[in-house]
């Protein structure tokens, strides 16, 4: 007799009906090995435990709100000789998370910060820790609606509380008033408490250039971002460079129909 459908129910109720995906293939794996009962048994935990850890994975990953699958494996190192590899490995550990320290990446466009940002969001999400990627605009953006519906301090502290935050593009727009003081308050708020992640094209003397309404306020907010921080600088053409035209390959010619035979 067959004891798995009678199992489907009481494993639910237990929530352990993962267990299922697994357990004819470990029990035929069990019969042909002469697997002992507590061995049995110690597979389809372990199944069960890898099977929750990577959904909660894949809620991390989603709830990050990455622009798409950006992993170290794929940034091309190579395009970038004068970036400290060891350094960027030495991060993708996630001690940084540990210390609360920041870490600031520049560059000009198309080098990959972006990419370098989500990949490092990525190996601590890996790690267990709760992320959300984002730009400055849509940052200041959420804030600001926040404030007007009522909900701004829930907000601020939800955004205060992650494990990461990455900012990209910072000081592509400048921060006017009321988004530089929303801005500032959440850096203040995250201050050596959690670790924050900002990308920008702006050399680290322009960031000031980001609040023009108050120079105080800049000063303020960056002298925070920059203690502690760990500072990577990508130098290098960008990857988003268009094609050479005598390179392209040619499309194949159209061919003439041919004439019905008379």
């Amino acid at each position: 007799m067959n004891p798995i459908p009678q199992l489907n129910p009481a494993l639910k109720q237990l929530r352990l009906s993962g267990i299922l995906d697994s357990l004819e293939a470990r029990n035929r794996q069990a019969v042909s090995e002469h697997l002992a009962y507590t061995d049995f048994l110690a597979l389809l935990i372990h199944d069960e435990i890898a099977r929750r850890d990577q959904k909660k994975l894949a809620l991390r990953l989603r709830r990050a709100s990455f622009r798409a699958e950006k992993t170290l494996d794929g940034f091309d190192f190579d395009r970038i000789p004068s970036l400290n590899r060891a350094q960027i490995h030495d991060l993708a550990t996630g001690r940084y998370l540990t210390e609360r320290a920041p870490v600031l990446i520049v560059g000009p466009c198309g080098t990959g910060k972006s990419h370098l940002a989500q990949a490092l969001g990525h190996a601590a999400a890996r790690h267990g820790h709760d992320v959300l990627f984002t730009t400055q605009t849509q940052l200041t953006g959420t804030l600001h609606k926040a404030r007007a519906i009522g909900t701004y301090e829930r907000r601020l502290q939800q955004l205060a509380k992650l494990d990461l935050l990455i900012i990209d593009d910072f000081g592509l727009k400048p921060l006017r008033t009321p988004h530089d003081e929303d801005l500032h308050e959440l850096i203040a708020e995250r201050y050596e408490r959690n670790s924050t992640i900002v990308t920008s094209n702006l050399d680290f003397d322009e960031w000031h250039d980001a609040f023009p309404a108050n120079r105080i306020l800049a000063e303020a907010t960056i002298d925070r971002l920059r203690h502690g921080a760990y500072r990577i600088v990508l130098d290098g053409d960008s990857y988003r460079a268009p094609r050479d035209a005598k390179s392209a390959p040619k499309p194949p010619l159209a061919k003439a129909p041919k004439s019905p035979a008379s």
